[in-house]
């Protein structure tokens, strides 16, 4: 079954039609939403001709040639992957992710997914790695020879890690690992961080995080702080509560890589 994307968001007309609703949308949201006092209104942010629409919350800004990617050079594609023609295979959202940024979309989410390897990780690891290794550093080598680089930070990981030991029969191809939420790694580049370090490392065996430990907590303040954002003073209203990204414990920002 091909599970890969062929379209990005919902058709125009379903978002066109939902403009005639937008503008007391909006007044409800503004009324019961205090706006941090770092981050501009939406409509200050938006194109001339967004902040016009109906609805400058959720605005609808077409590029309708933005996901045709038949525009870029063979080059590009070479660089990527040759594989990255494909609408919807890694490296072709990485170009995609690449041509957003050009037109000054503030945050691009790109999803890989099947990294749950309980099983099959001989094969099922190695085909993901061969999907995104190429396309991944080819992204920040496109983004640094644009210049794009400085002022986008890319952060490249996921929710927890594999553990160190076996899940099932090791050895065979049916073996897997299992989820370790102790110690794994997470890739940053670009906007503000320095280039060419590692910091922290674990144990031997890779089980604990035991040389400059840093909590998930710590990575999201760090990601803010290069964002421009205290995390500390800065919260989004959910479920009637003014709730920090962070959490309510402390959390610190990982200066040493900036």
């Amino acid at each position: 079954m091909d599970r890969r994307r062929r379209t990005v968001g919902s058709p125009l007309g379903v978002r066109t039609a939902g403009a005639s609703w937008c503008p007391s949308a909006r007044r409800h949201h503004l009324a019961h939403r205090r706006l941090h006092p770092y981050t501009p209104s939406a409509g200050e942010t938006l194109p001339r001709e967004a902040r016009r629409a109906p609805c400058t919350t959720t605005p609808t800004v077409v590029h309708p040639h933005l996901t045709d990617l038949s525009d870029e050079p063979d080059e590009v594609f070479q660089l990527y992957d040759p594989d990255s023609r494909p609408p919807g295979s890694y490296a072709a959202n990485c170009i995609l992710a690449r041509r957003l940024m050009e037109r000054d979309v503030r945050t691009v989410q790109l999803v890989h997914p099947d990294w749950d390897h309980h099983s099959r990780l001989p094969s099922w690891c190695t085909a993901r790695c061969r999907d995104t290794d190429q396309a991944t550093a080819a992204l920040i080598t496109d983004l640094k020879r644009r210049g794009l680089l400085d002022d986008t930070l890319v952060v490249w990981g996921g929710e927890f890690g594999r553990s160190p030991v076996g899940q099932g029969t090791w050895g065979s191809p049916e073996a897997g690992r299992d989820h370790h939420p102790k110690a794994f790694t997470t890739r940053m580049a670009g906007g503000g961080v320095k280039p060419g370090i590692t910091h922290g490392a674990t144990d031997d065996f890779g089980f604990n995080a035991v040389q400059d430990p840093v909590h998930v907590r710590d990575l999201h303040a760090t990601i803010l702080h290069l964002m421009g954002i205290d995390h500390a003073r800065f919260s989004v209203r959910t479920q009637g509560l003014d709730q920090k990204l962070t959490g309510v414990k402390a959390a610190n920002v990982i200066n040493s890589i900036i």
